[in-house]
C-alpha cells in the first residue's frame, strides 16, 4: 500500500493551532466519507487524512470570493482590460522574457504556442508570478469542497487530485499556498491540471509551479497544446457589424459555423480572413459604452479552456500582442 508522504506535514502543523472552536473537519460525515473513499479508491492510510482534516481550517474569503458577481453589477470590457493590458504589466513581462528567453523559446518550438501568449497568461494570472495566493490550498479547497454545495463535485474532485499530488511528490501537504480556489504557483493550476498537464521543464525531476519559472512555461504550454491550439495560427479579429442578423450567433463561443456564414448574417474581419475558417463571434461589451465585437478563432477557444470568460481570452490575446510590440520596438532601439 501506497503511503501518504506526511512526515514534514506533521512536523510542521504540530505546532500550528487545530480547526478551533468550529466542528473539526475531521468529525464531519461527509468528510468522513469522503476519507473512506480515498482509502477505498486510492489506497490512502485513514489515520494520516483523519489527522490531517483535523488540522485543516475553514476560510470564510474562499466561500465570499467563489459567489457570483452580483447581476445589478455588469462588468465592463475596458476596466477589465485596463486591469492587465497596462504600461507595468508589460514592462514586466518584457523582463520576464528577457530573464527566460532560452526556456521560452524551446517551449514554443516544442508545443507551437508563442512566447507572447505564454507570457499573456502568466501576466493575467499573477503579474508573472508576484501574486500567487495566500490561502493554504489544503484549506482553501477543504472550504469549497464541504461548504460550497453548488461546486462541491468539483471541488471535492480537485481535493482528491491535490492530496494524490501531494502523496505522490512526497510535498508537505501544508506547504502550498494558492488561490482562494485553489490554484497553484505562477500559472495558477488546479490540481488536476497539475496532474494532467504538468511538465518538469527544467528537468531537475520534479515538477514545480510555485519556484520554478521554467515549469510554469513548459506547463502552460503543454496545457494550451493539449486543448487544441492551432500552431502558427490567429487568435481572432476584430469585427465590425451592419444589419441584425448576426445577434443569434453570440450565444457560442465555440468557432462552429464558417466565417462565411456569420459574414452572411452581417459580420466582416478586419482585415479579411479566410471565408471557410471556423469562427464565433464574440461580444466584450462594456455598460455604458459601445460593445467591441471580434471574430474568435480556435486558438480564441483554446484559451478560454485556461479561463472559461472571453474577456480573459481577449485580455490575454492583448497583453500577447503588447508584449510582442514591446520587445519588437526594444529591439530596433539604437545599440541593442
Amino acid at each position: 500500500m501506497k503511503r501518504f508522504a506526511l512526515a514534514a506535514a506533521f512536523a510542521a502543523a504540530l505546532a500550528a493551532p487545530a480547526a478551533g472552536a468550529r466542528e473539526s473537519y475531521a468529525e464531519r460525515p461527509d468528510v468522513q466519507a469522503f476519507i473512506g473513499d480515498m482509502v477505498e479508491r486510492h489506497g490512502f492510510v485513514p489515520s494520516e487524512l483523519r489527522w490531517l482534516f483535523s488540522r485543516v481550517r475553514r476560510v470564510e474569503p474562499a466561500l465570499q470570493a467563489i459567489e457570483p458577481p452580483s447581476a445589478e453589477r455588469p462588468r465592463s470590457w475596458q476596466d477589465y482590460r485596463a486591469m492587465f493590458v497596462n504600461e507595468r504589466r508589460v514592462a514586466a513581462g518584457l523582463r520576464f522574457w528577457s530573464a527566460h528567453r532560452r526556456t521560452l523559446e524551446r517551449a514554443q518550438a516544442q508545443y507551437g504556442v508563442p512566447a507572447s501568449v505564454v507570457l499573456g497568461i502568466l501576466g493575467v494570472e499573477t503579474f508573472y508570478g508576484r501574486n500567487t495566493g495566500r490561502f493554504r490550498v489544503v484549506d482553501a479547497l477543504t472550504t469549497l469542497a464541504f461548504d460550497y454545495p453548488p461546486r462541491a463535485e468539483f471541488f471535492r474532485s480537485e481535493l482528491a487530485n491535490y492530496l494524490l499530488f501531494a502523496r505522490d511528490t512526497g510535498a508537505d501537504v501544508f506547504a502550498a499556498r494558492g488561490s482562494y480556489a485553489g490554484a497553484i504557483g505562477i500559472p495558477q493550476f488546479m490540481p488536476g491540471s497539475i496532474l494532467r498537464y504538468g511538465v518538469d521543464f527544467d528537468r531537475n525531476g520534479a515538477i514545480d509551479l510555485q519556484g520554478s519559472a521554467a515549469d510554469a512555461i513548459g506547463s502552460v504550454a503543454n496545457f494550451l497544446k493539449e486543448h487544441g491550439w492551432q500552431r502558427g495560427g490567429e487568435i481572432s479579429r476584430p469585427a465590425t457589424l451592419s444589419g441584425d442578423a448576426w445577434r443569434p450567433y453570440l450565444a457560442a463561443i465555440e468557432p462552429s459555423v464558417p466565417l462565411a456564414e456569420l459574414m452572411r448574417a452581417g459580420v466582416q474581419p478586419q482585415p479579411p480572413l479566410d471565408p471557410q475558417l471556423r469562427a464565433a463571434l464574440v461580444e466584450l461589451e462594456t455598460p455604458g459604452g459601445p460593445s467591441e465585437y471580434r471574430i474568435g478563432l480556435q486558438n480564441f477557444y483554446v484559451l478560454t479552456r485556461y479561463n472559461r470568460s472571453t474577456f480573459y481570452a481577449a485580455a490575454v490575446s492583448d497583453l500577447a500582442a503588447a508584449l510582442e510590440r514591446g520587445r519588437k520596438s526594444a529591439a530596433q532601439e539604437p545599440g541593442r
